[in-house]
């Protein structure tokens, strides 16, 4: 049997898929802890990674080896590089970029990863069905818009950072794990699909406004996780 792989980063995003998670059992593997269980309709594999890229790739291959993976999701809070974007509104990504990642003295781009390119791409079918659910989403209080994702390995806070990575690859939000799990999956030939919610804008002073609205961002990302799993 198949199951989904979610992927999150902290404990908070943690907690709101688990109570949103039936037949729950545990199983620990190098000190990461996994739960399978169900759903809605689907069975699942849930794990915290932790913060941070590495954190990300190696859970994200340790799902991979030790479980039957047909896909996976990774789902979580990000800071908005752009003013259409309110908290706890979602992006879902249809590819992702490491912004930190700088091999441009070798005559490339800012983000290319050799044997990766310039962006990873997600799954289309994946993005295509979390797109259809999002149209049959009817909450005027927050919007549902696709587009790219920047990762690096660092919590941006300074607006001139936020308005370089913005100008540079025309991303929506920052986080720190999606294009690290994207680049895994598209090494090993798994689909996958990234969804954040916003939790904080890149300000200066935006630690305060993350850590007062993560518990909505990631509420938000479990709803939609909900809905997903429903077909």
């Amino acid at each position: 049997m198949k199951n989904i792989g979610i992927i999150v980063a902290i404990k908070e995003e943690l907690d709101e898929i688990l109570e949103i998670m039936k037949e729950k059992k545990q199983k620990k593997i190098h000190n990461i802890t996994f739960y399978e269980g169900k759903i809605e309709n689907n069975y699942v594999i849930v794990v915290q990674s932790g913060a941070g890229k590495v954190n990300a790739a190696r859970t994200t291959q340790i799902l991979i080896d030790k479980f039957e993976i047909k896909s996976i999701i990774n789902v979580g809070s990000a800071g908005a590089l752009t003013s259409k974007l309110n908290i706890g509104d979602i992006v879902i990504a249809n590819k992702l970029v490491q912004h930190d990642f700088d091999i441009t003295a070798f005559n490339h781009k800012k983000g290319y990863v050799s044997g990766i390119g310039d962006y990873v791409e997600c799954n289309n079918e994946l993005v295509e069905r979390l797109e259809n659910i999002s149209n049959n989403i009817k909450d005027e209080t927050y919007k549902i818009i696709k587009g790219i994702i920047a990762s690096g390995d660092i919590f941006c806070t300074e607006i001139q950072m936020k308005n370089k990575i913005y100008t540079k690859f025309k991303a929506e939000c920052v986080e720190m794990e999606g294009a690290a799990i994207g680049q895994v999956c598209y090494l090993d030939n798994i689909p996958f699909a990234v969804i954040r919610s916003i939790s904080d804008s890149p300000n200066g002073n935006n630690v305060i406004v993350f850590e007062k609205f993560i518990k909505l961002a990631a509420k938000r990302c479990a709803n939609i996780l909900k809905e997903f799993l429903k077909y």
